[in-house]
């Protein structure tokens, strides 16, 4: 198998595990393959406190099988013994840090962690990762020692750094299922979700089938259409974008699709849209699900929290005046509308928007908008966010 072939089928395994937990151990033992481990875990969780932390999803897998013992010892001996975790967070979003970096010299002499768990489980010579995840979740994946015994190739930190966009993307979608309240449902049961809009697509991307969220936002071209079977935007330029990602996510013969998301702009409203789109496993010709296509999420943020200028602030680390530019375009405004809001130039906006992009590391005003809207959600009662520091896009 070429190198091309296994990544499309990690892709494709991803896809899979959006809609069904139990496909983790197949993405997993791919990734060994691909990046030359003896194992990898990842950890999705909010909070910000060592004590005050919800881990909604953990895997730890060794050779492709789960090891559920392993997450069950660590998190409730030695998580709250891990010395590494405090760095950990301060870690930049996407850097590959080997374990032993993060243990000081004395706490590898005296570290439960270090000398027992991790020379136990062959993971002290692994590498972690930390990931800006949705909504304040954090995203953390690490790997077991490697395979071959004389380290980590440059080559093998290249092939995580571009798994890693990937699976990025892959908690974003879980996110959103979740949300509809569907974890491991079938994308048949997804329609029944009322709070996120559920569009399914053939395999020559058409719509087959849409619940009522969806449905109502079709039928009033909020946004979005599907005249003559095939899903639009409204906007001429978004609607060649969603083109794109579509002609991205469908299947394609010997090939798989590729996941993605983007903004939709609506006539009777300033807030926009959010589409997560995730390619369909293809299944057995018996199954109905094998005309599947493509699977589209579209989420009103008009359904979550308000965007906060201070939790702008907090969130991004930017200034009060950067934030509320950065508030204002993620609720649809111009610049020029802000800049007659708030008695600035114009030219002072688009320069505040040039010094906000600098300090996240990005290039596009819809990334500010997509990290701003991720905020929305972040509960008021766990304390201010820790600042987000996101490093720029890397391609898959």
């Amino acid at each position: 198998m070429s190198r091309q072939d296994l990544f499309e089928r990690i892709l494709k395994s991803l896809h899979t595990c959006v809609l069904d937990d139990a496909e983790w151990p197949v993405v997993s033992s791919l990734v060994d393959e691909w990046c030359g481990s003896r194992g990898n875990s990842l950890i999705l969780a909010e909070g910000t406190a060592r004590g005050d932390v919800d881990v909604f999803f953990r895997r730890f897998c060794f050779r492709g099988q789960r090891r559920p013992d392993l997450e069950r010892e660590y998190f409730e001996d030695y998580h709250l013994l891990d010395e590494r975790l405090p760095r950990l967070r301060e870690l930049p979003d996407g850097r590959v840090t080997p374990n032993s970096s993060l243990f000081t010299d004395g706490e590898k002499k005296t570290s439960v962690v270090f000398n027992e768990v991790m020379l136990r489980n062959g993971t002290r010579d692994g590498l972690n990762v930390r990931l800006d995840g949705p909504d304040g979740w954090r995203i953390v994946w690490a790997t077991a020692d490697p395979v071959e015994g004389a380290g980590w190739s440059s080559s093998q930190v290249v092939a995580i750094e571009r798994f890693l966009p990937h699976l990025r993307q892959f908690a974003r979608v879980r996110q959103v299922v979740v949300d509809a309240r569907a974890q491991s449902a079938s994308a048949v049961e997804l329609l029944d979700s009322r709070s996120t809009g559920v569009i399914q697509l053939d395999r020559r991307g058409r719509v087959a089938a849409a619940n009522d969220a969806a449905l109502k936002l079709l039928r009033r071209d909020d946004g979005l259409s599907d005249r003559g079977g095939v899903l639009r935007a409204v906007v001429s330029a978004e609607d060649a974008e969603l083109s794109r990602l579509l002609a991205r996510a469908l299947p394609f013969a010997d090939g798989v699709g590729v996941s993605g998301s983007m903004l939709v702009s609506r006539a009777r409203t300033s807030l926009r849209l959010e589409l997560h789109v995730s390619p369909v496993d293809p299944r057995p010709p018996d199954e109905r699900s094998s005309r599947m296509g493509a699977l589209v999420l579209v989420v009103d943020p008009a359904r979550r929290g308000a965007i906060h200028v201070g939790r702008v602030a907090a969130g991004l680390g930017l200034t009060p005046a950067e934030s509320e530019v950065a508030a204002s375009l993620a609720r649809g405004t111009s610049i020029r509308d802000i800049a007659a809001a708030t008695g600035r130039s114009v030219t002072t906006v688009r320069w505040h928007l040039r010094q906000i992009c600098a300090k996240l590391g990005i290039s596009r005003q819809s990334e500010l908008v997509r990290l701003v809207m991720s905020l929305g959600d972040v509960p008021e009662a766990r304390g201010s966010p820790t600042p987000l520091r996101t490093a720029r896009s890397k391609p898959g």
